[in-house]
């Protein structure tokens, strides 16, 4: 078709050149207007000819499928390193600091305190410098330090203020890393690789309290320090490790990243231009600093997401409680740790299957609802049975809908493109406001509900339905908005389908 078009038009300029050299008549003069006019008039094969040529700049569009494949490749070796961030933090809080009452649910809210303050700051201060393999590795490093440091803590106090100090640094993680994602990944691509993140949580789900118990188990004595102390010390010191590591693997953003090629370069930045109709950086960053927070606070789409994640959130305030609820299935303890990591790998990999799906189809409500609703049978069963088998069942398909906070995740990509900042600030805001969840859910499994927990899984449902709706309200919201385009691109007359919210 290509070739065709090429054809076409050297065959009129042939036409031309060949015309007889003869005295003009009118016929000759016809002749030639209409010549002249079709190689000056914007004609649909020329217009065809320009739109085929569009990928000429790498070589054609075999040579950039093959370019475009080398580049995937590429970040995602070196996107790989965030998996590893995330799959160490596998250190929870279990300190002989004797703590009474709601002293540990204080300890484990407290950490949220920090990381909501510091997200949304963090985020814009990382979009501005657009250095996330320099700023992300020297918050590990501090938080890393400050990890360590828990080790020495002697009372609540201490533990207190560390925790809080730890999630101070914590928090510019997690929405870096989303949004550092967002720069390089189209919306078909960026559920999996956000996937691929979540899973280093669930390993550290899986794994971390086994590690933890043979830690606790083998080091206790050593130097004279208590086991749960060197959990802290080993813990504090791979983080600093990997840090450093970290630098020299993680990717800037496109314009800034050194190791790539100028064709990769280009296509990089082509590639988010074609997912969202618009050039990610330099064709939308038009105002100041504080420009993208403006627009992400003036709009509501980014507080329905955050109180939708927050009620999300709470569903999943078991995560913290795992080992709980696996040792009321009446096991020994060093059992019943084991027993943790099971649901976890199955929902690790329901949850990659699930998103690829996900990708594939451009579809976020059904799936987001489907996992919810699973999460919600699961606690059902728990409510009505003590039955081992039963109960235990019902931990792999409560585990299983972590894959609705993913898409969550995901979806927001979508929903807030451009500008850059703006997606920035809106990947903080909803992650920072979400912890919210995270601080009612450290109340919402007392000692004394047990070992039913009915109460706790009660909870757990009413956020699980609470998400549903809410998520189907914005998915209609969301159709309106894409008929209103689809009408605004036939008023003006264009026929190429624009951007569209993914449903």
């Amino acid at each position: 078709m290509k070739l065709a078009c090429v054809s076409q038009c050297n065959k009129a300029h042939r036409t031309v050149e060949d015309i007889p050299q003869t005295p003009l008549s009118s016929l000759h003069l016809w002749h030639l207007t209409l010549l002249i006019l079709h190689l000056i008039s914007p004609s649909k094969e020329r217009v065809e000819c320009k739109e085929l040529d569009v990928d000429v700049e790498f070589g054609g569009i075999e040579a950039r499928n093959k370019l475009e494949r080398k580049l995937l490749l590429k970040l995602d070796l070196h996107m790989s390193m965030l998996v590893l961030i995330y799959i160490l933090n596998f250190v929870r809080l279990t300190a002989d600091l004797h703590l009474e009452g709601p002293q540990f649910a204080t300890l484990l809210s407290i950490f949220y305190v920090g990381y909501i303050m510091m997200q949304v700051p963090s985020n814009m201060f990382l979009n501005y410098i657009g250095k996330p393999s320099l700023y992300l590795p020297a918050c590990m490093v501090i938080w890393g330090v400050i990890s360590a440091l828990t080790g020495i803590t002697t009372n609540f106090v201490g533990a207190l203020l560390t925790r809080f100090f730890l999630g101070f640094m914590e928090a510019a993680f997690f929405p870096g890393a989303v949004f550092l994602i967002s720069k390089w990944y189209k919306r078909t691509e960026i559920g999996l690789r956000l996937a691929i993140l979540y899973c280093g949580n669930m390993i550290s789900n899986a794994f971390g309290a086994v590690i933890a118990s043979g830690i606790l188990a083998n080091m206790d004595g050593i130097r004279a320090q208590a086991a749960w102390r060197w959990l802290f010390y080993i813990e504090g010191s791979l983080t600093v490790t990997v840090a450093i590591m970290t630098v020299f693997v993680l990717p800037d953003f496109p314009t800034t990243t050194k190791w790539l090629t100028d064709d990769e370069r280009r296509l990089a930045l082509k590639r988010m231009e074609e997912d969202a109709g618009v050039g990610d950086q330099l064709e939308t960053e038009n105002d100041g600093f504080g420009y993208g927070f403006y627009l992400a606070i003036a709009d509501w789409k980014v507080w329905w997401i955050a109180i939708l994640s927050i009620a999300q959130v709470v569903a999943f305030s078991f995560i913290v409680y795992f080992p709980t609820l696996t040792a009321t299935l009446g096991y020994n303890p060093t059992a019943s740790l084991l027993l943790v990591a099971p649901p976890w790998i199955y929902a690790a990999i329901f949850t990659f299957v699930w998103t690829r799906h996900s990708d594939k189809t451009q579809e976020r409500f059904l799936h987001m609802s489907i996992s919810n609703l699973i999460g919600i049978i699961g606690s059902l069963i728990s409510i009505c049975t003590m039955n081992t088998a039963a109960r235990y069942l019902s931990l792999f398909l409560m585990a299983q809908s972590n894959s609705a906070h993913v898409l969550i995740t995901t979806w927001e990509s979508n929903i807030f493109a451009r500008p850059p900042s703006k997606r920035a600030v809106c990947f903080s805001l909803i992650n920072a406001l979400q912890q919210l969840g995270n601080i009612a859910g450290s109340y919402v499994w007392p000692a004394n509900w047990g070992p039913t927990y009915r109460y706790s899984y009660t909870i757990v449902i009413a956020g699980n339905v609470a998400a549903i709706t809410m998520t189907w309200i914005l998915r209609q919201h969301l159709k309106t908005l894409n008929k209103k385009l689809e009408k605004e691109e036939q008023e003006q007359g264009i026929k190429e389908k624009g951007f569209r919210y993914v449903l």
